[in-house]
Order: C-alpha cells, then structure tokens, then sequence
C-alpha cells in the first residue's frame, strides 16, 4: 500500500486520531506530550500514530496535510492543528466540544 494511502485509511477509520512523537503513556517530545494530555483531558479514546515508529508517514504526512510538524490532530477527517491549536482550543474549551460533539454524532 501506498504511504499516501495508508494515511487516508488511518484518517478516514479513525475519528479522532493524534499523529505525534511516542505515545500518549510514552510520548517522545514535549510538543505530543501536550498535545496528548489536551486529548486525554477531554475524556474521550482517541487513536494515535507514533511517527518515529513509521518514518515513511513522517516523511509525507506534512505534505499530505500541508502542516509541516507534529503532532497533527485529526478529527472526522478534518485536520485540526498542531500542539498550539490545540492547546489554545482546550483552554476556550472549543477542543472539549468539538470532540463531544464528534462523538455524539456518530
């Protein structure tokens, strides 16, 4: 399979899914450690990807999405943003939303 495809499949199967460094238990840079603890925060399962541990994702994923670092966050399909986005939509409370709003949609 394709790189490009295998990303379209973990996005379109995936609801709510964390492209970062590690994993949420693990993470492997500050930047998916924050993103990762917002998510958690939000009190919902969500999916990640640890791109260290597929270089081939890591490598087109940001030309893909047209964001040029990680951790991506996507939602029903839709990139959201990086660690900043994130960060700054949990503290308004709009990440807190939008993901129970995800989930009560499906």
């Amino acid at each position: 399979m394709e790189t490009i495809d295998k990303i379209k499949k973990q996005i379109s199967e995936n609801l709510i899914l964390l492209y970062m460094k590690g994993s949420p238990q693990l993470p492997a840079c500050g930047f998916s450690a924050q993103a990762s603890e917002a998510l958690t925060a939000c009190g919902e399962q969500f999916s990640h990807i640890d791109i260290l541990q597929n270089p081939d994702i890591r490598s087109v994923l940001p030309s893909y999405a047209q964001w040029p670092t990680f951790p991506q966050l996507w939602i029903k399909g839709q990139l959201i943003g990086g660690c900043d986005i994130i960060l700054e939509m949990f503290r308004k409370g709009e990440l807190q939303r939008l993901i129970k709003e995800t989930i009560q949609n499906i």
